[in-house]
């Protein structure tokens, strides 16, 4: 499938929706929406900023993206050539001029993806083509080859910045921009579950964690490495800890409903011996253009769809297992998998093990 094919499919979703909701245009103006609809195109200036530098109007006479002087030039060239997107360029000193464009392109009748419409726009997203899965795993190896060279390089003294910048930049020449990246050592495992990074140095143990985007894609994992032999604590919660990841990923199946998973996941942490820990952070959830397009609760009331992304990352104190994987027809997919990585076998499922040097 090419990226004009994939852009055809998701226009003619689009205009449907437009029907459905008797409206004459939608205006997508986040970062994630465009590398969707534009088949892994980028508008960002900020990496940080969820609203992208030039949104896209979707009508049903055409799909005009609209930016300032600045940024059209980039995004002709080198994001929407030979998709059928029309620009739509006002001066950058002028930014009333969007609105004044929009009207003339659609009306009155637009809706925007951050408007009460949004939640609903955002499900056309969970169920990936054939194309962006195959996307998805290139950039689940690229990330997981970082991931396990920055590991397996890791030194007594090393500072947990050191280690961030580091991954980074094994990353950035790739392409892929992490946009979440935690490192934790030693006791800093134990204290907090989003460790940013310091100049706490490392000692013994380690924690590495990262939200990696390319082509609008995110991938999550999670590895952790330790020198020398495992505390005996240690190995017991990290064995339970990949029997509760273990259960959320065997559950993840299409047609699944996300708050039975969620209760299968509870059980797992009660059977481990550790029933309470799992209130002391998120769970994970779907994933795909967003770190996670929803975090799961126990009172969810999705259900998995056929080649939708999931991101679960349960967490014990002091250890965490944390992979992307796409549900398929025919069982969960796993795409951050580290070859060569020490891996435990949990009920039919490999998770990654504490790599020890």
């Amino acid at each position: 499938m090419t990226r004009a094919e994939e852009v055809e499919i998701k226009r003619q979703k689009v205009r449907t929706f437009l029907d459905h909701k008797s409206i004459d245009g939608m205006l997508l103006t986040q970062q994630s929406n465009f590398s969707w609809y534009t088949a892994g195109g980028s508008n960002f200036v900020a990496i940080a900023s969820e609203a992208g530098a030039a949104p896209i109007l979707v009508t049903q006479q055409g799909d005009f993206v609209i930016a300032d002087n600045i940024e059209a030039p980039r995004i002709v060239r080198e994001e929407i050539e030979d998709l059928g997107f029309e620009i739509r360029s006002f001066p950058w000193h002028s930014p009333k001029d969007l609105s004044k464009i929009i009207k003339e392109l659609a009306g009155e009748r637009v809706a925007d993806d951050t408007g009460p419409l949004a939640e609903e726009f955002t499900r056309f997203r969970y169920t990936l083509t054939e194309a962006e899965i195959e996307r998805y795993r290139c950039l689940g190896n690229d990330t997981a080859e970082s991931v396990d060279e920055v590991c397996r390089g890791l030194k007594v003294g090393d500072t947990e910045l050191q280690i961030a910048g580091r991954l980074a930049e094994s990353l950035f020449p790739k392409g892929i921009v992490p946009i979440v990246l935690l490192i934790g050592v030693d006791e800093r495992i134990e204290s907090f579950r989003h460790p940013l990074p310091t100049q706490k140095r490392l000692k013994r143990y380690a924690m590495v964690v990262v939200c990696a985007r390319k082509w609008g894609l995110i991938v999550s994992m999670t590895r952790l490495v330790h020198f020398g032999p495992l505390p005996a604590l240690l190995r017991r919660k990290h064995q339970a800890v990949t029997l509760v990841d273990a259960t959320f990923i065997s559950n993840t199946k299409p047609g699944a409903k996300v708050a039975q998973i969620f209760q299968r996941a509870l059980e797992a942490y009660q059977k481990a011996g550790f029933g309470d820990e799992w209130g002391l952070h998120h769970q994970g959830g779907a994933t795909g253009y967003a770190p996670r397009e929803f975090k799961a609760t126990p009172d969810s009331v999705e259900v998995v769809l056929e080649n939708q992304a999931y991101a679960w990352n349960p967490s014990i104190t002091g250890t965490k297992s944390e992979d992307t994987i796409i549900a398929t027809r025919e069982g969960p997919q796993i795409l951050t998998e580290i070859k060569g990585w020490p891996m435990l076998n949990v009920e039919g499922i490999r998770r990654p093990d504490i790599l020890e040097l």
